[in-house]
């Protein structure tokens, strides 16, 4: 596996040094090297609104402020980290499921917006992409949480390159379901957990809702669910839902994530398996053990 890291510190400072009339040519240019996750849009994709999209910051955000969020990565050693972070992460799935296929991969870190209030408070600061195969795309703020995190963010999205890549899931946006959404988050939590214990789980999702025991039979209801236009209110919660444009439907943000987690754990003890080794496991097997032993069963859909 090749890990290609987007030296992208360089390109957010001509982003910050544009006048307004470069900023879109400043913008495409750093994201070009990942024009290729979004392959399936005819004529290929709006790069600049594919940056808004993930959260990046704009051409109207406070330009010191940035400038010292990208002082503040680099300082951490961001860049470097999560590509250490990558390889050993890869060598852990490698060594688990020796079959399973490991992608090269094109890592893009850029900071976000620290005016988007939903992107800053709450989802406190993470909008991370790694369902492409080959591409993960990690949008911050540079927060101490998030920067004591790192590494733990970029092992869950490989996770999740990983289950999506030839020879593992195969993602429909037609036809998967909730299920597969939820176990997939709650695979990519525990396989970040094994190395980084607390830091592993995605720290937007706060303690009560992980415990809520009303949250998961909630989740439940809806894992039968599918199609993706309805998915961020069951996995992301009904703040997010409203963001994107969907229907609440009566949970809190990050909901799908706790769900997952309790879930996959469960499967996990029962069978004595590692999130490693499930990396490409379907869904259906992991609900079909797990759901009865917490005494739940799937919503209608």
């Amino acid at each position: 596996m090749t890990i290609t890291m987007i030296d992208s510190a360089p390109g957010m400072r001509a982003m910050l040094a544009s006048r307004p009339g470069r900023w879109p040519q400043a913008v495409r240019q750093l994201w070009e090297p990942m024009a290729g996750m979004y392959f399936f849009i005819p004529g290929g994709p709006d790069l600049v609104a594919v940056h808004g999209q993930n959260f990046g910051f704009g051409q109207n955000a406070p330009r010191e402020q940035v400038e010292d969020a990208l002082r503040a990565l680099e300082q951490a050693d961001a860049w470097q980290r999560v590509e250490r972070a990558l390889t050993e992460g890869a060598r852990d799935l490698a060594a688990a499921g020796p079959d399973v296929r490991i992608p090269d991969l094109t890592v893009l870190l850029m900071l976000g917006d620290p005016t988007n209030s939903h992107f800053m408070d709450e989802v406190k600061g993470l909008s991370a992409f790694g369902g492409m195969s080959s591409y993960i795309a990690i949008t911050i703020w540079p927060t101490d949480e998030v920067l004591g995190r790192l590494e733990a963010i970029a092992l869950h999205e490989l996770h999740h390159n990983v289950r999506y890549s030839p020879g593992g899931v195969v993602w429909n946006p037609q036809t998967v379901t909730v299920g597969e959404h939820v176990v997939a988050e709650g695979l990519a939590d525990l396989f970040a957990a094994s190395t980084y214990e607390r830091r592993g789980y995605t720290h937007f999702v706060a303690d009560e809702t992980r415990k809520s025991d009303e949250v998961l039979r909630r989740v439940a209801e809806g894992l039968n669910v599918t199609g993706m236009q309805d998915f961020a209110a069951w996995v992301l919660g009904d703040t997010s839902a409203r963001l994107f444009g969907s229907t609440p439907v009566g949970l809190p943000t990050g909901a799908g994530y706790a769900a997952g987690a309790r879930i996959v754990r469960t499967y996990l003890d029962a069978t004595g398996r590692t999130a490693a080794e499930c990396v490409t496991t379907p869904s259906a097997q992991i609900l079909e053990v797990a759901l009865p032993q917490l005494s739940l069963t799937r919503g209608e859909g």
